[in-house]
């Protein structure tokens, strides 16, 4: 295992472009490492700088169950451009069927904490499970994405493991640029007027002078930050209800 980046390794590589930050997590930790994406502009552009410094690139994304047809077309469109097989990360049946039994399947609409049950179920667990296999992972995160993640870091060390985020500092024209410069496979929703893209059920397309990501979870007008927790942790009430129904999940999956 290549050792993780000490203090001022750390702050170099926070300096480092996007190619030489990737080039550099490549190198150090191979097949222990892979790009999380679900297609979005931002990891499209991730997948194809990788893969022009290894084809050997692994791809994981997070099929929930509820993903649009889109999404699927694109783990083939990355098949046919890259050579890549994405790897597909399901949540547990089990827990899915618990909590679809206890709450039924559009839970997500009724309140804050059972959205953020359902995002637990079918995106963090099976995201955490996904890691135990890896050293390192990269994601399509942008400091100009909205407030939330104004102060992404390019890199850093979470629980003995890398998250790099080599687009941090990029803004969306960057991103747009190289899109065009190197025909970089497009998600077909972002033609439908959509500027983030998850699941079916929770994003929509946005007008004009609207936040990046006002399409995700739009009902929630008073919900603050509104993040799926793959990168970001629930805070206050909202975290300790959530821990009240994951027991109930998991309570019913056991019985």
């Amino acid at each position: 295992m290549s050792a993780l980046p000490d203090v001022a390794e750390l702050a170099r590589l926070e300096r480092a472009s996007a190619p030489a930050l990737i080039e550099w997590a490549l190198g150090e930790f191979g097949s222990s490492l892979a790009i999380a994406t679900a297609f979005q502009s931002e990891g499209m552009v991730i997948v194809d700088i990788a893969a022009r410094i290894s084809p050997a690139v692994r791809v994981f994304t997070l099929d929930t169950g509820r993903l649009p047809e889109e999404t699927y077309k694109m783990i083939e469109t990355v098949r046919e451009r890259y050579g890549i097989t994405v790897e597909t990360v399901a949540p547990d049946t089990r827990e899915v069927e618990a909590m679809v039994g206890l709450h039924g399947p559009n839970l997500f609409y009724r309140e804050v904490p059972l959205r953020n049950l359902c995002c637990e179920v079918r995106k963090v667990r099976p995201l955490e499970r996904k890691l135990r296999e890896l050293k390192a992972w990269m994601a399509g995160l942008r400091r100009g994405q909205n407030e939330s993640r104004a102060d992404v870091r390019k890199i850093e060390v979470i629980e003995g493991r890398l998250k790099v985020s080599p687009l941090a500092d990029w803004s969306a024209a960057d991103v747009s640029g190289y899109i065009r410069e190197h025909d970089v496979p497009v998600h077909p929703l972002y033609a439908a007027g959509y500027r983030s893209i998850g699941c079916a059920p929770c994003t929509r397309a946005v007008t004009a002078g609207e936040d990046e990501r006002a399409g995700r979870w739009w009902w929630e007008l008073d919900a603050g930050n509104k993040e799926c927790g793959i990168h970001f942790t629930p805070e206050g009430k909202a975290e300790r209800k959530l821990d009240v129904l994951l027991s109930e999940i998991l309570e019913a999956r056991r019985a």
